[in-house]
C-alpha cells in the first residue's frame, strides 16, 4: 500500500508534538528515559507516516472484500459513536495502518515479589501508570530482564491498540481488524471514552470508566441491528470476561493477605506457589460452566505472578461503580458523563474516599 495519504503539514505538526514529548524526557536528565521516549516517538511516528485514509482505500478496486467490509463497518461505528453515544470521534479511526506485526506495542508490568500492587511509571501528559510500553517486543524483553534482575515479578502483555488521549488522531490498526464487528465497536468506544474523562496517574479510574462505556456501547450497538444471535454471543462474552475478572481479583486479594502476614519469606513463597495452582484449578472449574470456551487458556498458562494479576485488577476494579453510576443516570450517557466528570473533578483525597466507600 502507499506510504500515506496525509499532507506534509499534518505530518509536520505531529512531528512537532512528538518532539515536544521527547524534549520533556531529555529535561528529566536520564539516559534510560531519553532512550525510552525516543523509541516511543519513533514508533508512533511510524504509524503516523503509514496511515491511509479509509475513504480513499474504499475507492480502490483492489481492496479485498473482507477488508472492505471491515472498513465500512468502522465508518458505521464512528457515526454511531458520535450520534448515539456522544463520543468525541472527530477524525479518529478515519485512517488505517498495516503495522506488519502481531501487536501494536508491548507493555511491561512489574510488581514486588511480595506485593499485589503494581509498580508505576510517570510520563508527561499521561501521568503515572502501571505499565511501560515498547514498540518492539525485543525492547520490552530487555527492560523486563532488567526488572527481573532487580527481583521484581514481571509480565509482558501484547497490546493491539492504544489511545493518544486526543494528542493525535488515532488510527484503525491491522492488529484489530480481524475482530468480530461488535468487538471492534467496543474497542473504538473504549479508546474514545478516554477523551471524555482521563485522570493522569489513575489507571483504575480511567480503564474502568472506559470499560463501562465499551460494554454499554456494545449492548446498544448490537440492539440497533436486532440480531439476536450476535447479542447472545456478545453477552456471553461479556459475562465470561466479568467472571474472569472476578476470579482474578478475588485471588489478588488472597495474595495480598498472604504478603501482609507475619510468615517468613520462604513460607510466603510456598503460599504464593500454592495460590497460583489454586487459581489455575479454579479457572478449570469455571471453564466447565463455559462449555469448553478456552479464550483465557494462554493467560492462565503463564506464571500468574503479581505483575500479571495486577493487569486485570487495576484495569477493572471500578467497573461496577461506573455501571451503578450509569443506572443512577437512567442510562442517559450525557448525564452519566457529567456525573463521571464531577467525580473526576473532586480533590484526589475526596475522590479516593468516595470510591473506597463504594468498594
Amino acid at each position: 500500500m502507499p506510504v500515506n495519504n496525509l499532507s506534509f503539514s499534518f505530518k509536520f505538526a505531529n512531528q512537532i508534538k512528538l518532539s515536544i514529548l521527547v524534549l520533556l524526557s531529555v529535561l528529566m536528565i536520564s539516559c534510560e528515559t531519553v532512550r525510552y521516549y525516543s523509541q516511543a516517538a519513533r514508533g508512533h511516528l511510524s504509524l503516523v507516516f503509514d496511515r491511509e485514509n479509509i475513504q480513499r482505500l474504499l475507492a480502490r478496486p483492489d481492496i479485498p472484500a473482507e477488508l472492505r467490509d471491515k472498513f465500512n463497518q468502522v465508518l458505521l461505528i464512528r457515526q454511531y459513536a458520535v450520534e448515539e453515544l456522544g463520543l468525541p470521534v472527530e477524525d479518529n479511526y478515519s485512517t488505517y495502518v498495516d503495522v506488519g506485526r502481531e501487536h501494536a506495542i508491548w507493555n511491561v508490568f512489574a510488581a514486588a515479589e511480595f506485593s499485589a500492587n503494581p509498580v508505576n511509571w510517570c510520563y508527561p501528559i499521561a501521568g503515572c501508570v502501571s505499565y511501560r510500553g515498547y514498540f518492539t517486543e525485543a525492547g520490552a524483553a530487555r527492560y523486563a530482564r532488567d526488572l527481573e534482575a532487580d527481583g521484581f515479578d514481571v509480565y509482558i502483555g501484547g497490546i493491539d491498540a492504544y489511545s493518544t488521549l486526543g494528542w493525535f488522531e488515532d488510527s484503525l490498526l491491522s492488529t484489530v481488524i480481524e475482530r468480530a464487528d461488535y468487538q471492534l465497536a467496543g474497542l473504538i468506544f473504549h479508546e474514545l471514552a478516554h477523551q471524555i474523562v482521563y485522570l493522569p496517574g489513575d489507571t483504575s479510574f480511567n480503564e474502568s470508566f472506559a470499560t463501562s462505556v465499551e460494554r454499554e456501547g456494545i449492548r446498544r450497538w448490537l440492539r440497533r441491528g436486532n440480531d439476536g444471535e450476535k447479542i447472545i454471543a456478545a453477552e456471553a462474552n461479556i459475562l465470561r470476561q466479568q467472571q474472569f475478572v472476578e476470579l482474578v481479583t478475588d485471588y489478588r486479594d488472597r495474595f495480598g493477605s498472604l504478603y501482609k502476614s507475619d510468615l517468613l519469606d520462604e513460607e510466603k513463597r510456598e503460599g504464593k506457589a500454592q495460590l497460583q495452582e489454586d487459581l489455575r484449578q479454579s479457572y478449570r472449574d469455571l471453564k466447565r460452566d463455559w462449555n469448553g470456551y478456552d479464550g483465557y487458556d494462554n493467560w492462565f498458562s503463564q506464571s500468574l505472578n503479581n505483575a500479571q494479576l495486577a493487569t486485570v485488577s487495576s484495569y477493572n476494579e471500578l467497573v461496577p461503580y461506573f455501571n451503578d453510576l450509569l443506572i443512577q443516570s437512567d442510562n442517559n450517557l450525557d448525564l452519566f458523563f457529567e456525573k463521571v466528570r464531577s467525580v473526576a473533578n473532586l480533590d484526589r483525597s475526596d475522590r479516593e474516599e468516595r470510591l473506597q466507600d463504594y468498594l
